[in-house]
């Protein structure tokens, strides 16, 4: 009598292979998440450290020259380039050199931070989402010195400075 002896494949089943393949695509998905929470992050933390050295800058400004620079605009939108010409580019141009330069990583020919757009006296100051900063001073603004702020991922912001905390201002970046 003839016997028959199985030969076992080795190898995955296709069960085995639809695990490992799920498996990869759940750990893919987590890392993925991950990192976009970390560039949200990053973008919020160089928001907060733009809004802190204009800010310092604005102060400066204020030293030397005995008032903030002039905001034509209660909503503060329309005023970054505004801004960009009294802390850079006034001092960047001024060939007589009593113009004081306040900050320099607003130079759009070697800043590495990437908040300026366009070239000369037209640059604006954009913040990581895109938008241009905004900024307000004298009874239009909330705090008694000025105003400075992104308006967040959202693009959103409240122009009332009565009620400052609202829906459109919760991702916002603010010095008040």
């Amino acid at each position: 009598m003839k016997s028959f002896v199985s030969k076992k494949r080795s190898g995955f089943t296709l069960i085995e292979l639809l695990a490992v393949i799920t498996i990869i695509v759940i750990l893919a998905g987590i890392v993925v998440g991950g990192l976009k929470f970390a560039q949200e992050r990053q973008a919020r933390d160089k928001a907060k450290l733009q809004v802190s050295l204009i800010g310092k800058a604005l102060e400066e400004y204020k030293l030397d020259n005995g008032a903030y620079p002039v905001a034509n605009s209660a909503t503060g939108a329309g005023q970054s380039n505004m801004l960009y010409k009294a802390l850079y580019w006034d001092g960047a141009s001024d060939t007589t050199k009593t113009k004081k330069i306040y900050v320099p990583e607003l130079d759009p020919a070697t800043t590495k931070q990437g908040w300026i757009e366009g070239t000369g006296q037209n640059a604006t100051i954009k913040d990581p989402w895109g938008s241009e900063y905004r900024y307000r001073t004298g009874t239009s603004a909330v705090n008694p010195d000025f105003d400075f702020w992104s308006v967040g991922k959202d693009g959103k912001t409240s122009t009332s400075t009565t009620t400052p905390d609202n829906k459109d201002t919760r991702d916002d970046l603010r010095n008040f």
